[in-house]
């Protein structure tokens, strides 16, 4: 099998508007040297803008969440049909803020997932622990009971990727250490296989949680880490291409 293509995504969560499209412009002049795919994943009300900005580049826009259902009495949700439509080509989901923030379970983020696919989208799946998970020794059976709950059989053959996102360190400007993070991805590495075959160890299991330009080399290069998941700093264009450069 050959390796996984390394994914290097930007989530702007919350953040930009109109004026916000010309770092993305930036990161699309800048972005086509490397050997990553690079995507970047603003709030749904610019994916439309996003999308037809980038036409000519090689940037995936995506979305940053999905409803399960393709339509119906939602109000505020978007369904995964409404993003394709919108330009968009992956999706977020189960990402911690969702999962803490509005109670998703495991069974919720695969009901998700095969939203997404009914799309054609390409999911970024998220998992994570918290610091007390870590600290009790759980991390490792929390992180890869995530991954079993999260991926729907239906993704067998289909691309996607594995995002493993410590809650704890998003945001905070904290990072596991190397051989954690390399840890972890190799547990992450061993349930794909064993869930998927082959196909399972061609996966990008991307690292996030405060990466950063200063730290993205020595993250990009450890074991089994196959991209990115960034967060406030794929806002600004310059720090965004130092960690896609630093691959």
């Amino acid at each position: 099998m050959t390796a996984p293509t390394p994914l290097i995504a930007g989530n702007w969560k919350m953040n930009g508007g109109s004026a916000s499209l010309s770092e993305a412009k930036a990161v699309a002049a800048g972005a086509g040297k490397g050997a990553a795919r690079v995507a970047l994943c603003p709030p749904a009300t610019l994916i439309a803008q996003m999308a037809w900005a980038l036409r000519d580049s090689s940037v995936l826009v995506g979305g940053q969440d999905c409803r399960a259902e393709a339509s119906g009495a939602f109000t505020g949700d978007v369904a995964a049909e409404m993003l394709a439509d919108a330009g968009a080509k992956l999706v977020i989901l189960g990402h911690s803020e969702r999962r803490a923030g509005y109670g998703e379970s495991d069974a919720l983020v695969a009901a998700k997932v095969e939203a997404a696919l009914r799309a054609r989208l390409e999911p970024i799946v998220c998992v994570g622990e918290t610091l007390e998970q870590r600290k009790a020794g759980d991390a490792l059976s929390v992180v890869t009971g995530q991954v079993r709950g999260s991926l729907p059989a239906a993704l067998a053959g289909k691309p996607f990727a594995v995002a493993y996102e410590p809650v704890w360190a998003i945001g905070t400007g904290l990072t596991p250490t190397t051989a954690e993070i390399e840890e972890t991805h190799r547990a992450i590495r061993a349930t794909l296989a064993e869930m998927f075959g082959e196909a399972g160890r061609v996966v990008p299991i991307l690292y996030g949680g405060s990466v950063k330009p200063s730290n993205a080399a020595e993250i990009l290069h450890a074991a089994e880490v196959g991209g990115a998941l960034v967060g406030g700093a794929s806002l600004k264009a310059e720090d965004f291409l130092g960690i896609v450069d630093a691959l």
